[in-house]
């Protein structure tokens, strides 16, 4: 059952990893101002870090659960504030989180074949902090050697 969990992983951090890189690259080349080409290139590295975390996982690389942990830790949290935001996702996400505001509000929210990553020293006007179940449950499941 591990063997099965640990490859499902390593071929969603391959897949949202590859499309996470030639999303960054296509954001990238254009060659914008400073600040979208610094948060491009961070993107980029980000997301290269996660394909090449899924591939070692699928070769059985001792490093492959490591780098697949991290990969994982990194898609964990879910911060929008006025003042800082950040959030990363490759392949799927089902995030669960706060609205902090007068009256606080959870909710959900999920989506499957996508990859998305926000840096940013601003943000909504309503902050948002939550978790990347997705992530964390196989953060966890990397943590069972």
């Amino acid at each position: 059952m591990r063997s099965i969990l640990f490859r499902v992983i390593g071929i969603f951090e391959i897949a949202g990893g590859l499309y996470g890189v030639a999303q960054m690259l296509h954001r990238l080349l254009p060659l914008g101002n400073t600040n979208d080409t610094i948060l491009a290139l961070i993107g980029l590295l980000l997301y290269a870090f996660i394909l090449i975390a899924g591939v070692l996982l699928l070769e059985g690389d001792g490093r492959g659960v490591s780098f697949s942990s991290w990969a994982q830790v990194l898609q964990i949290p879910l911060i929008a504030t006025p003042v800082f935001s950040y959030a990363l996702h490759a392949t799927a996400f089902i995030n669960v989180f706060a609205t902090v505001q007068s009256s606080p509000r959870l909710s959900i929210d999920w989506h499957f074949g996508s990859q998305g990553f926000v840096l940013a020293l601003a943000g909504p006007a309503v902050s948002r902090i939550g978790l990347n179940l997705l992530a964390l449950l196989s953060w966890l499941v990397l943590r069972l050697r």
